[in-house]
């Protein structure tokens, strides 16, 4: 399947916009035409002008703080990142569910959100990659991935057009357009991806209905 072209830009909020793919998310976004609301706890982090970006403060855990600016968006993505990864989390779990309550109530459905690939190890990666995906990464970010799994429960029952990535090791490499993905199976030999190409995928997939409530592998 083609990444299909988005034609008329959209209204797009983006949670977690100083993030690594956060803020792919805007500049890709800014460049195929779309008007992007970044939401931060601090603007400051994010250095980024455009004529059509918007940046707006807000805290994730405070559906309050932000949920006015869902106001007339078409579309959501989600690129919430701990930066404590080792370390109890409740970010993508209460912060998502908070951003899920607050599209219910302004009417918003479509949204992307960014998980990980070994939450569920690949029976088509190399023999080595599974074995340190289990006894290392997953004992390593337990509480994150605890936390991812709270999380993917919570947004595969909700009323919303979601589609959860699955990134293997995310490198900070530009942005490429050229990737494999599979959607809701397992994508052979997916090692690693940018953070800029996530971004990419999700921005050149917003209104493709293919990608509705599934779950997305994508890599090299």
């Amino acid at each position: 399947m083609e990444n299909p072209k988005i034609n008329p830009p959209l209204n797009i909020l983006i949670v977690g916009a100083n993030g690594g793919i956060g803020k792919q998310s805007v500049e890709i976004a800014l460049k195929a035409g779309h008007r992007v609301t970044a939401l931060l706890r601090n603007p400051a982090n994010l250095t980024l002008t455009h004529t059509n970006l918007k940046v707006v403060k807000g805290d994730i855990m405070q559906l309050e703080s932000f949920e006015r600016y869902l106001e007339n968006k078409d579309a959501v993505i989600s690129a919430l990142g701990s930066r404590e990864a080792t370390k109890p989390t409740t970010l993508y779990s209460e912060g998502n569910r908070n951003l899920l309550n607050a599209m219910k109530k302004m009417g918003i459905r479509r949204v992307f959100f960014i998980s990980a690939s070994a939450l569920e190890i690949s029976p088509l990666l190399p023999f080595y990659i599974r074995f340190a995906a289990k006894y290392i990464l997953q004992k390593l970010l337990r509480y994150m991935y605890a936390d991812l799994r709270v999380m993917e429960k919570l947004v595969k029952e909700s009323d919303t057009d979601w589609t959860i990535m699955r990134p293997p090791r995310l490198t900070d490499k530009p942005v490429t357009g050229h990737y494999r993905f599979a959607i809701n199976e397992f994508l052979k030999n997916g090692l690693s991806i940018s953070r800029a190409d996530v971004a990419h995928f999700m921005v050149n997939n917003i209104t493709n209905e293919a990608t509705y409530k599934t779950t997305i592998e994508i890599a090299y």
